[in-house]
């Protein structure tokens, strides 16, 4: 671990000198150079703890760099979809991704066979939840004879073409190119000033686990990273972190609340919290009744909470539940909300301000690839909530530009908890800014991050 003496760097508002050793913050406000160790000069740059990312999809983030833009703002019609898939290069499988229905409606295989039916194309929507095959990717994996609860099948009983929440068996069905490389994506995150990474991909193969495992060791990842998809009973891997039992309720099919408590029951009896992915008001009226069921374990969160109605607020702060949002959304698609959700609804959307007040935990986070992954977009996302045609959503559920950064550095294993600072003692996962903090709350701009150090290494330097 190196050691270094960061010069007229700006902590907790006052510029000061902090000194690294070990992978930790020795000292702040060394008073000059120790023999032997570097100096690096600030300039009056803050120095903040690294940022971390609560929710997010790693080798879909690193899938998603390499694949066809179908949605909006590179493809807006259904002729610009097909230009963009004849347009893709290579020869075989067209991997698309970022659908949403405004760009040529609620596609299905003949639909998309309209569009191109040369090669096989499997496009994902936007929301993640949902993937489109055409017929000749059909055929190639078989989804005539499919018995995958999540392959859509018409009143014939034929298959649509449309596959719900089902990734892992449709991956069991594609040519095997082994993981993505996690390198590029771990880089563009540190260059964000990203530290820790909560991979919130539910279910994770032993290949997926073996992939991010090694990737941690090796150095690929740098940053810390915690796993909500390892199974239950699982047993833990001492390059990664094990976070809550990540669990999906999926609002094309909502579950069995028996059976949903039994999920629920086994997670906390084998000793782990839940992350229950819930986005509509019909999934967090079922998993609030769960819990008053089964009762909730200290670090039990709700993954989205893209609709939490006013009187649920109370609810969650009495069961003790943190909500881990994305505001990054209404930046990214609020035109979309503006139309498609109900106008009752909109103050209801990933809301933030109402949560804090009422004590529940929040944490913010991008759902990357679904959603931005700079965290300084989200940050600003949060602090305007405005949405790309300049319209404001749920303007009462703002957050301060210093608390929406706060809510970006809660400990992975604690997303609702207080914020990390800059202390002797800490450990030296930090942010170097080329600019005092009060010029980056006015501007939220990943271009400020000068500097990224994990454990006292540099993993990013501009």
């Amino acid at each position: 671990m190196t050691d270094l003496l960061i010069r007229d760097a700006e902590v907790s508002g006052a510029r000061t000198d902090v000194l690294l050793r070990g992978g930790l913050v020795a000292a702040i406000g060394v008073d000059s150079a120790v023999p032997g160790i570097p100096v690096l000069d600030a300039g009056g740059g803050a120095l903040v703890p690294g940022l971390h990312d609560h929710h997010l999809h790693l080798h879909a983030l690193a899938a998603d760099s390499a694949s066809v833009r179908c949605g909006p703002p590179q493809v807006r019609t259904a002729d610009a979809l097909a230009r963009a898939l004849a347009a893709a290069p290579g020869d075989g499988w067209i991997r698309g991704v970022g659908y949403v229905e405004t760009v040529a409606g609620l596609l299905d295989s003949v639909a998309l066979d309209a569009l191109h039916r040369e090669r096989p194309v499997r496009i994902q929507h936007r929301s993640g939840a949902l993937w489109i095959l055409n017929s000749a990717a059909a055929r190639l994996v078989g989804l005539d004879t499919a018995t995958e609860r999540g392959v859509e099948r018409d009143e014939h009983g034929h298959p649509t073409g449309r596959i719900w929440r089902a990734d892992t068996w449709l991956r069991s069905r594609l040519p095997d190119t082994g993981p993505p490389d996690p390198r590029p994506v771990a880089a563009r995150l540190a260059r964000y000033g990203i530290t820790g990474i909560t991979d919130a991909t539910p279910d994770l193969s032993p290949e997926s686990l073996a992939s991010l495992s090694g990737a941690a060791v090796s150095g690929a990842i740098p940053q810390r990273l915690h796993l909500l998809g390892v199974p239950l009973g699982h047993p833990a891997d001492p390059a990664v972190t094990v976070g809550p039992y990540k669990i999906v309720i999926a609002d094309s099919d909502l579950p069995d609340i028996e059976g949903l408590e039994e999920i629920v029951r086994r997670a906390h009896d084998l000793g782990r919290s839940v992350a229950v992915h819930c986005v509509s008001r019909e999934a967090l009226l079922v998993l609030l009744a769960v819990f008053e069921s089964t009762g909730t374990r200290t670090g039990d969160r709700i993954e989205h909470g893209a609709l939490i109605p006013v009187e649920s607020i109370g609810v969650l702060r009495r069961l003790g539940l943190t909500v881990v949002t994305q505001p990054g959304f209404l930046a990214d698609r609020g035109d979309d909300y503006l139309h498609r959700v109900d106008a009752r609804d909109h103050q209801d959307l990933y809301r933030c301000r109402s949560l804090c007040e009422a004590g529940v935990g929040l944490a913010l986070s991008s759902d990357a690839p679904y959603g931005p992954a700079d965290p300084w977009e989200v940050i600003a996302a949060a602090t305007t909530r405005r949405a790309p045609g300049g319209v404001v959503v749920g303007g009462t559920e703002t957050l301060s530009p210093t608390d929406a950064l706060t809510r970006y550095l809660a400990p992975l294993d604690d997303p609702g908890g207080p914020a990390r600072t800059v202390t002797p003692g800490a450990v030296a996962d930090l942010v170097l800014l080329d600019r005092p903090i009060g010029e980056m709350y006015a501007r939220p701009d990943s271009a400020a991050v000068r500097i990224t150090f994990v454990g006292g290494e540099i993993v990013h330097e501009r």
